[in-house]
């Protein structure tokens, strides 16, 4: 005859299985998610790009405009531009303008802010699906220079030119760091 106590074992170790079975599920369907997103914001930025072409004017003669005036305000979708010298977050749609503006704002002492920070800040919940949009917005951010990925997952500022030549060549400290 079987033990009461054998029995919960027998219990016991089921659940703890199905309860794995079940995080790995939950980690493949947040891959399939964070997947899904990215396809979803191609497919806003391709309608975006679309519309806009469709609505160029189709005249022969280009009229004469001035960079300056005719930038339209980059709207929620848009391609994320290449950070160069003497740009602003008003390159930026408003999303990703908020993000770069609460990375700089961050004064941790040089250790960023995570996503999950970010998305709080945000006023969005910190639930894995929103963790994960504004963290891949952020590493969006920090491919093309606006802000600096760490290793350890958190964003900071990007490093201005100005300072971060000056202080890189101490940093390396030891012989034969120079190049």
């Amino acid at each position: 005859m079987t033990s009461v106590m054998g029995l919960l074992e027998e219990r016991e170790t089921a659940a703890r299985a199905r309860a794995e079975v079940l995080r790995e599920e939950s980690e493949r369907i947040l891959a399939e998610l964070a997947d899904a997103e990215a396809v979803l914001e191609r497919r806003v930025i391709a309608r975006a790009e679309l519309a806009e072409a469709l609505a160029a004017p189709t005249t022969d003669v280009p009229e004469p405009v001035e960079p300056a005036k005719t930038q339209a305000a980059p709207v929620a979708g848009s391609v994320v531009p290449p950070w160069r010298e003497g740009m602003n977050g008003d390159a930026l749609a408003a999303d990703y303008r908020r993000i770069v503006e609460l990375v700089t704002d961050e004064t941790a002492g040089g250790e960023g802010i995570s996503a999950k920070e970010l998305a709080v800040r945000l006023g969005l919940e910190a639930v894995p699906a929103k963790v994960e949009g504004v963290r891949s917005k952020a590493r969006r951010l920090a491919g093309r220079g606006w802000l600096e990925a760490l290793p350890t997952g958190r964003f900071t500022p990007r490093p201005s030119t100005a300072t971060a030549r000056p202080s890189a060549a101490p940093a390396s400290g030891g012989p034969g760091g120079g190049s």
